[in-house]
């Protein structure tokens, strides 16, 4: 008959067919790996960029700590101890000024930090290198206009590009008016060095000025982009290691199994009954399938011998 004169798939088609089988498995496995990954990718992408810009803001407000810090120890402790020194050389002292003080300090973390620019911006200075820039000046209206506010963060653009800052008020005290109250009531050395026209007139309580740290966008930026470069390296070394111990798997229990099958039905069919049967060890759909293979191979034996027979 002409279906007899057909041959049965040879033993390496059947293995090309495995192999055919394990590829598209790697195929589902890839497009859902991939998919996982760059979800994964970018909500994480989102995250690190927030927690970036976070702690860079959180060192801001150490930096504007340590400033303060610095002010009050130049107030209490500096300058006490250089004002007999200062009315000795009748020289006015700047680094008696809390404000000369902070800013002095800064610039020796500025080395460190050298991404980070400290300023303490007032309207009404005596060292005129204090004087606020225009949007430093928007930013001390804020806390004017909101007393209670101490703390103000926010985004502008810059020549150099976007840029980070934070920032904190500066409210005059009772000790602020020695220097800045009444132009009259000054240190002759004061007004000697900055002259009579600036920095005076101050009163208790109002806000003056602003601490402000500042830095460029691209450093929490940066950090974010190292922290997302690492984590999607490890994402794709973890997705690849599971990927090839997933076909491992695939091949051991699957992939070999059925290639036994295939080559013993390709035997069979080509007239061959002296085959041993196939492991068919375990409970799994797997190793069931073996087993009815084995029954169905035993019942045609004995079918084709009990015919042999008669």
């Amino acid at each position: 008959m002409a279906h007899d004169d057909k041959e049965a798939p040879s033993g390496p088609r059947y293995n090309g067919g495995a192999m055919r089988l394990l590829i598209k498995f790697n195929l589902i496995l890839i497009v859902v790996f991939g998919s996982g990954v760059s979800l994964a990718g970018y909500l994480a992408r989102n995250f690190l960029q927030q927690t970036a810009h976070d702690q860079v803001l959180q060192q801001a407000r150490l930096m504007i700590g340590s400033a303060s810090a610095m002010r009050t120890y130049t107030a209490k402790q500096v300058g006490p101890l250089l004002e007999a020194h200062e009315a000795k050389m009748n020289t006015f002292l700047p680094q008696t000024i809390p404000f000369y003080a902070a800013t002095e300090a800064f610039h020796y973390l500025h080395g460190d930090y050298p991404d980070y620019a400290y300023k303490e911006a007032t309207l009404n200075p005596t060292n005129l290198r204090d004087r606020a820039a225009d949007w430093e000046a928007d930013v001390i209206q804020i806390f004017r206009t909101h007393p209670d506010q101490r703390e103000f963060s926010g985004e502008r653009d810059t020549p150099a590009g976007r840029a980070l800052f934070l920032a904190k008020p500066i409210a005059v005290t009772q000790d602020c008016l020695e220097c800045h109250g009444m132009a009259r009531d000054a240190p002759p050395t004061l007004i000697q060095t900055y002259g009579k026209d600036n920095g005076f007139g101050w009163q208790v309580g109002d806000t003056v000025g602003a601490q402000i740290i500042s830095v460029p966008m691209s450093v929490p930026l940066s950090i974010a982009d190292r922290a997302f470069r690492t984590l999607m390296f490890s994402l794709g070394g973890i997705s690849l290691a599971t990927l090839l111990l997933l076909d491992l798997a695939i091949i051991l229990i699957v992939i070999r199994p059925v290639t036994r099958l295939s080559k013993a039905a390709d035997q069979i069919s080509k007239g061959d009954l002296t085959i041993p049967e196939v492991p068919a060890k375990g409970s799994d759909e797997i190793s069931q399938l073996g087993q009815s293979f084995n029954r169905m191979y035993l019942s045609l034996v004995k079918a084709i011998r009990m015919l042999e027979s008669q």
